[in-house]
């Protein structure tokens, strides 16, 4: 169990992660300005690419509250090595995020395996600024 409450989020909603076909189970959850958690799990669907990632879920989950504003970011895996968000993923969080927002990758059992800012995870970024 992790004393961080936005790690034990992610943890505790990997179990609950639909994987049927890759059996790879992913939970994310994000930190809104508010210090609200808002948490989202992989769900997979027969017509592959239909599927949905834990990051995308978990922003879904904010909106819909009313959060604009991802303050942190974690994405726990179940291996050992960072399960780091897709490249779609990365510019979902970018939509609610600044570049220097911090996005933490941690195991099945919350030890942190990499943290990388959005900037790092999504150099050169296109966000809401650049319609500005």
């Amino acid at each position: 169990m992790s004393n961080d409450p936005l790690v034990q989020a992610a943890i505790d909603v990997r179990l609950r992660a639909y994987a049927p076909y890759s059996r790879f189970q992913v939970g994310a959850a994000v930190a809104a300005a508010d210090g609200r958690i808002f948490t989202g799990c992989n769900v997979e669907n027969a017509a592959y690419p239909e599927g949905t990632c834990a990051e995308a879920g978990a922003i879904a989950a904010m909106v819909a509250q009313g959060g604009r504003d991802i303050r942190r970011v974690v994405v726990c895996g179940g291996g050992d090595a960072a399960c780091t968000p897709c490249g779609g993923c990365r510019q979902k969080i970018r939509e609610f995020a600044s570049p220097r927002t911090p996005v933490t990758m941690v195991s099945a059992g919350g030890a942190v395996l990499l943290v990388r800012t959005l900037a790092e995870l999504l150099p050169d970024s296109f966000g809401p600024d650049s319609l500005a």
